[in-house]
């Protein structure tokens, strides 16, 4: 079969398929990538209606409350007063894996966050990893692709998941974490979180600052190894979801503190290919975390259905003073996930009484299916002559930022190594064992051998031991 050009489903060729098209190279994605925006669309619409990503998980009730005030690096009033609490929802999932799935797979997990302010609602949707397998939105379809079903056999694929982790090295560092040994946590309380991306905050004096978002649990980490983690899917698979479920019930209520980074203006602006790239953390040496406050999580839904499988998150979803960073990965979810959850839920998923924010909402936007609540108004547009209708609010504007450089395909530094060696060399010598083990494993079971060699030319570029050390585990199990 001769070599095929890659096109859109209107057969224009693609000219690059690895990075989106940024203003300048750090930034920030440009909606004319008319090839991104068609691949995400696309994408978003092939499951119905089980979510594409994320299916299977739990949720719960909870209140988020203030232990240091935040006031001086974000206007954001839910984190501004000592003692100040918020309710919100949280939803933790596993990735890959559909609603049937186990929850003791090897997968990141999800850990999404909606808090109910009193200016609106704050989705914060992130794993319980700093990092990602990528860091533009354009790959997303081709990585969930590779970690799903083959199209014709309907199996999952080792073959699919290493073939496209050989081929992405920035993978290399999520790839450690997941075959570590907090691959699988133990449940859903004994794991962290973290909002993975850089975020924007803006003080009322307009000072700009970059923020990290972690979530340490105070269960404790806990994890599960590989030969537990199978005997309990045999048996329980929804083993995660009923011991969030009864330690609430018996009111032994899990909790998580909130820590943030916080990057300086200045300082971003030397960092920009480390603060904006997902596959890299940001140096807590440099910059230590910062306690915010802690989440409790103390009630549980009333209905699955109703709260936890129609709850929409999505990273777009802002108040004032917490605004996307120029993070590609970032700016393609803040399109993805509320097309998503249009196609999923519908138009007006934002009124179901889990999405609904406490705030007032006050806008123009009416009809479209299972609208129950339009208001009463005759005037659905703007601007109108009319004083008791919405204005907009100035003082909610964006803060300004800069953008320069010329527009086109870029991609960030090709430095994939140093962090993931970093990461293997902190292991102590058991987790390295497990490691090596978990991924022998599974890239064992690939019967192209060049895939193979590619990955492990990977890990030897990490480290030379780590690349040796899996070669011969897979020699060993052949």
């Amino acid at each position: 079969m001769k070599n095929q050009h890659l096109t859109t489903s209107q057969g224009s060729p693609v000219g690059d398929n690895q990075n989106s098209l940024t203003a300048g190279e750090f930034g920030p994605v440009l909606i004319q990538d008319v090839h991104l925006l068609e691949k995400l669309a696309h994408f978003n619409r092939e499951r119905v209606p089980e979510q594409v990503v994320h299916a299977k998980g739990a949720g719960a009730h909870g209140i988020f409350k203030v232990s240091q005030s935040m006031a001086q690096y974000t206007k954001a009033d839910f984190l501004s007063e000592v003692g100040k609490e918020t309710p919100l929802f949280a939803r933790f999932s596993t990735v890959a894996g559909e609603l049937g799935s186990s929850d003791t797979l090897r997968d990141p997990r999800g850990f999404a966050l909606k808090f109910y302010t009193d200016e609106g609602n704050y989705d914060l949707v992130g794993n319980n990893t700093p990092i990602f397998f990528i860091r533009d939105a354009i790959k997303f379809p081709d990585f969930i692709h590779s970690q799903k079903r083959n199209p014709r056999t309907h199996l999952k694929s080792p073959e699919a998941v290493w073939d496209f982790w050989s081929h992405s090295p920035e993978s290399l560092h999520q790839v450690t974490i997941l075959m570590s040994d907090r691959g699988i946590p133990l449940s859903f309380r004994h794991m962290h979180g973290f909002g993975s991306h850089t975020f924007k905050w803006v003080n009322a004096a307009g000072e700009v600052f970059f923020v990290k978002y972690h979530f340490k649990t105070n269960q404790g980490i806990k994890n599960l190894e590989s030969q537990l983690a199978e005997e309990i899917a045999g048996k329980n698979p929804d083993f995660h979801i009923e011991d969030l479920h009864n330690a609430i019930e018996n009111q032994e209520f899990p909790s998580w503190t909130l820590s943030v980074q916080i990057i300086p203006y200045a300082d971003a602006l030397t960092m920009k290919e480390t603060l904006f790239d997902v596959t890299k953390t940001v140096s807590q040496k440099e910059y230590p975390l910062i306690e915010v406050g802690t989440m409790t999580l103390n009630r549980n839904p009333e209905n699955y259905f109703a709260e936890v499988e129609q709850v929409t998150f999505s990273p777009g979803n802002f108040v004032p003073g917490i605004e996307a960073s120029p993070d590609k990965l970032l700016q393609g979810r803040l399109f993805a996930y509320g097309d998503a959850h249009r196609h999923r839920v519908g138009a007006n998923s934002h009124q179901l009484p889990i999405n609904q924010a406490k705030a007032p909402v006050n806008n123009y936007q009416k009809d479209g299916n299972m609208r129950f609540n339009n208001g009463n108004s005759e005037i659905n547009y703007e601007p109108n002559s009319y004083t008791e209708t919405p204005k907009e609010d100035p003082t909610a504007k964006i803060s300004s930022f800069e953008v320069e450089g010329n527009v086109g395909n870029y991609s960030y530094n090709q430095d994939h190594f140093t962090q993931a060696n970093a990461l293997y060399n902190l292991l102590p010598s058991e987790e390295k064992e497990n490691l090596i083990n978990n991924i022998a494993a599974s890239l064992g079971q690939v019967k192209n051998q060049e895939i193979i060699a590619r990955q492990i030319d990977l890990f030897t570029r990490v480290n030379p031991e780590y690349g040796a050390r899996v070669a011969q585990a897979i020699k060993q199990q052949a």
